[in-house]
């Protein structure tokens, strides 16, 4: 049975009752058009988009004007995702699917490197295998705009209030997350949220326990013992590792700049830059690596923090430019593909590249047998 909609209404995905108001929404937002323009066609004058624009709305009302269900969404996503995957990377590989149950729901909690990449390679790997897609846990600092919601909620997202201070209504907004991520693997859906809030920008992965502290709100609510509640979630760590970080340049100027100056302020686009780069920057080889579902007598929220962390270690597939960074194993990398990795840093700055270089071979560092 499907979760009520009306309790959960304002963080769950959008129904498919919900999805053709959604988008024509998007199509009419001239700050999306404009920013498709200026993407799609940078030597265009700003006075020409309102010739562009129309023409734009015409074109998206014909391909996406009759959807009406969140499996036309979905299909519609998945030409993308084809497309965005061919141009991207040289290389899309997954394991561990094999030892998971098609007919199961699950709770995938994996490290985070990518804003809206890390949820959508994950759900591409699951749909190669005939799993149902996940759905998408996404705070709310990345919703600023009314467009940038509708189309992540349209695309299977739910929120995570995280811009609330006070804290008895940061305590609800909590354990109403948790109460929703508890209906959805026990009715309808996985779900796949970030092992931490934030990207891991020194490739150094590291699971928050007040993330498991939060999925368990609604079963101390219940008075669930703490170790039978995670059992109950299907926890199944999950290690996304990507030959070439979109972001590297970008995730390096952020963390020297800290370093060097004490603070980095943020500009008002930055996370939907990250977003873009994230998608259209090239990746090289993508592995998507499943554990297995977390069973044991956990105490404490340390505890399954530390068991996500090993799995995420021991599962995470490390590329040639993990081992050259790391200076490790260099005997074994071809001659090209350091090539690649040393043309790829001539490029950034030359006070960034130690940066991007720990970067990259933290997950050497965390690897188990290394």
């Amino acid at each position: 049975m499907p979760i009520s909609s009306d309790k959960f209404s304002d963080i769950r995905p959008y129904n498919d009752g919900e999805i053709q108001a959604a988008i024509l929404r998007v199509i009419n937002n001239d700050e999306l058009i404009n920013a498709i323009i200026s993407f799609r066609f940078p030597k265009v004058h700003k006075l020409t988009h309102c010739v562009i624009r129309p023409l734009l709305r015409r074109y998206f009302t014909y391909k996406w004007g009759k959807i009406n269900s969140i499996d036309e969404m979905q299909k519609v996503v998945v030409h993308y995702m084809h497309h965005m995957i061919k141009d991207t990377t040289t290389k899309f590989t997954s394991s561990g699917l094999c030892d998971l149950d098609v007919s199961k729901n699950y709770l995938f909690v994996s490290n985070h490197r990518d804003i809206a990449m890390d949820p959508a390679l994950m759900n591409w790997a699951l749909f190669a295998e005939e799993f149902q897609s996940a759905r998408i846990a996404t705070g709310d600092n990345l919703l600023g705009k009314p467009f940038i919601a509708d189309l992540m909620r349209m695309n299977k997202s739910f929120i995570v209030k995280r811009s609330i201070s006070a804290p008895r209504e940061m305590l609800k907004a909590l354990l109403h997350l948790s109460d929703y991520i508890f209906s959805s693997l026990q009715s309808d859906s996985s779900i796949w949220i970030a092992q931490r809030e934030g990207r891991a920008k020194d490739g150094f992965d590291k699971t928050e326990p007040a993330i498991i502290k939060m999925f368990y709100i609604n079963g101390k609510k219940k008075k669930i013992e703490f170790s039978d509640y995670i059992n109950q979630l299907n926890i199944v760590p999950v290690a996304i590792s990507y030959e070439f970080d979109a972001c590297d340049k970008q995730k390096a100027k952020e963390l020297y700049t800290k370093n060097k100056f004490g603070e980095y302020k943020k500009s008002a686009s930055e996370d939907i830059d990250s977003i873009v780069a994230g998608i259209v920057g090239q990746k090289g080889h993508v592995h998507i690596a499943f554990g297995k579902p977390l069973e044991g007598d956990f105490k404490d929220a340390d505890e399954v923090a530390c068991a996500i962390d090993k799995q995420i270690y021991q599962n995470y597939y490390l590329h040639p430019s993990n081992y050259i960074a790391a200076k490790v194993n260099l005997d074994s990398i071809d001659s090209e593909d350091k090539e690649r990795f040393a043309k790829r840093l001539n490029e950034i700055d030359i006070e960034l590249q130690e940066t991007v270089l720990k970067m990259y071979a933290n997950p050497v560092k965390n690897a188990p047998n290394l």
